[in-house]
This record gives C-alpha cells, structure tokens and sequence, in this order.
C-alpha cells in the first residue's frame, strides 16, 4: 500500500488526488498538513482522512507517508518539496513545478541527492490521448512538421485568496494555465524551443493574458496562448506537418467531451479518447514509477526545461 500524505488542504486535492484514490486500492492517503490546524481537521473529517499533522514539518517527516502530494502555491513548492526529498519520501508536486528554472534545477538536484523520485503533476500527460498523439509525432506519420499550437483559456474568478491573481505566490495566467500549453507543445513536438516574440496583458504584475511565437528544432512555426478571462473556455492542441495533421479539443482533461481527430493524406480518423482519467493515469504512472516499472514522464530535466521556456517567455513579454 502507498501511504500519500497531503501537504495543503487544498482545492485541487479533492479531484486530483482523494477521488482517483478510492478507485485504486494501491493507494491510501493516511494524512493532510496545514498552516491552520483547525482547517486541516475540517479537511480531514469532510473527505476521511484519518490523521491530522501538525504542520507542514511534521507532515513530510511522518513514517506514515510515502508520497508527499505538494499542493502548496508554486513559491511554497522549493522548500517543501526539498524537506519532503531529504526526508526520504517521493513527492509528487503540482504545477508549475517552481517560481522559475532556477528553483526547479534546486529542487531536481534535491531528488538526485535523495534517490527519491519527484514528479511534476501535469496530468493530461498520462493520459492515453496524449501518448498516442506523442506516438503519432514521432512515428513520422504527419510528415516533417510545420506548423503547431495550443491554448488553455478560462475565467478565474478574482478573490483575494485567489492564488492565481498574486505574483508573489506564484500566480499569473502563464505559470498557472499556460504552463500546459507550452509543455504540451514541448511533449509532441520534442525539442526545446526558442521564444520568437510574446505579448501579454498585464495587471500588477500578473499576466492576465498572454501569447507567444515559438520555433522548435523539427518545427518552424509554434504558437501558445492562455488567458485567465475568457468568453468560453479553451483548451486546444493542433500539430500539423507536410502530409497531415492532428487535433485535440480539450487535450487536458480528454475524460471531458475530448475530440482527438487525424488527418493523414486526406483521410480522416477520430482516435479514441477513453480510458481512466487523467487523475486516475497520473496515480497509475506514480504507482508504476515507486515500483519500479517506469522512469517519470514528467519532473527532472523536462521540469527544468518547462519553467526555462516561462522564463523565457516572460522575459520577452516584457515583464518587470
């Protein structure tokens, strides 16, 4: 059995992590940490959490605990994740991985010293949709590529707890949304890219919205866009190349009204998007990696090599 403690009693956990477990009996979450105790123990009753920690702290060095699921804003993620490493414990650590490159090469230096593993939570990427589309790219089959993008848009809503709509915490349209789009792009298309131009709106410091144009090693012409207002949520992935090309509407969360269509030499085939969820895959993958059966998809060099191309964006955006 692997014991997942919670770090945050946050809101993602709910959908990301306690729901998948009760599907998967490999897995048991035994106990959840917060900087207020009372909202900890409130957590814990609501969702059958046995134990409470008494802090973040006492959470990561518990022996009840296998995996640490890092759920704290991005500027929280160095520190604990590192305590969480050189407590022995394998963490895996929702996105964006860190508040720049810099922390995350930290943080997967951290992992290589423990001999733990670390794995960044980008779910969509376990799914069976994008594996097959990953596939598909490197089978050659859509020809020399030539064009590609990806969108994540959607409306979150302003509050003053919102994480999201605060730099300091590691909020902002890009870091929060847009990280998909780009590790999305960098998945499919293998490569790292160059940052062409980008543009972003601005709001004290956080990008509201932002756009970038990006060139890969195998494909000249590259777009990403998110934004954090949006008239109707977005989440598009399109790859195409000299014979043919793919399309995914909804590559996150393909569990969700998900289209994955390939045109190939004029022939069009809509590819299946069934399967677990990609909450469901991402414990699966986890299980697989504690036990030996795989190397991480994500975390490690492809961690460092997302938040490289953020900083990167950000910088050409302009951003102070």
């Amino acid at each position: 059995m692997i014991r997942i403690g919670l770090l945050g009693a946050s809101r993602i956990a709910p959908g990301a992590v306690i729901a998948p477990v009760t599907a998967d009996d490999r897995f048991t979450i035994t106990v959840v940490g917060a900087r207020d105790a009372g909202r900890a123990r409130g957590y814990a009753d609501k969702h059958g959490i046995p134990h409470v920690a008494e802090g973040y702290a006492d959470l990561v060095r518990r022996d009840d605990v296998d995996v640490v699921y890092n759920a704290l804003p991005p500027a929280a993620h160095l520190e604990w994740s590192q305590a969480a490493l050189e407590a022995g414990k394998a963490v895996l650590c929702e996105k964006p991985f860190a508040m720049n490159a810099g922390e995350a090469r930290r943080m997967t230096e951290a992992a290589r010293a423990a001999g733990r593993p670390l794995i960044e939570a980008f779910h969509y990427r376990f799914h069976r949709v994008i594996r097959d589309a990953k596939a598909l790219t490197k089978s050659g089959a859509l020809g020399p590529l030539q064009r590609a993008s990806a969108t994540f848009r959607v409306t979150i809503a302003r509050a003053p707890d919102e994480l999201r709509w605060r730099r300091d915490l590691g909020g902002g349209g890009l870091m929060d949304l847009g990280c998909y789009p780009v590790h999305a792009l960098r998945t499919l298309v293998g490569g790292e890219p160059e940052i062409r131009s980008a543009k972003g709106r601005f709001e004290d410091g956080v990008d509201v919205e932002m756009e970038a144009v990006l060139a890969f090693p195998g494909c000249p012409e590259a777009t990403v866009a998110c934004a954090m207002e949006a008239a109707s949520p977005t989440a598009t992935l399109v790859i195409e190349g000299e014979r043919g090309r793919l399309e995914i509407q909804n590559y996150l969360a393909p569990q969700l009204r998900c289209r994955f269509t390939v045109v190939i030499d004029g022939r069009e085939e809509v590819r299946a998007t069934d399967g677990p969820t990609t909450y469901q895959a991402q414990l699966s993958h986890l299980a697989d990696v504690l036990e030996g059966r795989a190397e991480p998809l994500t975390g490690g060099a492809d961690a460092v090599a997302n938040m490289s191309a953020i900083d990167a964006i950000y910088l050409a955006a302009g951003r102070t």
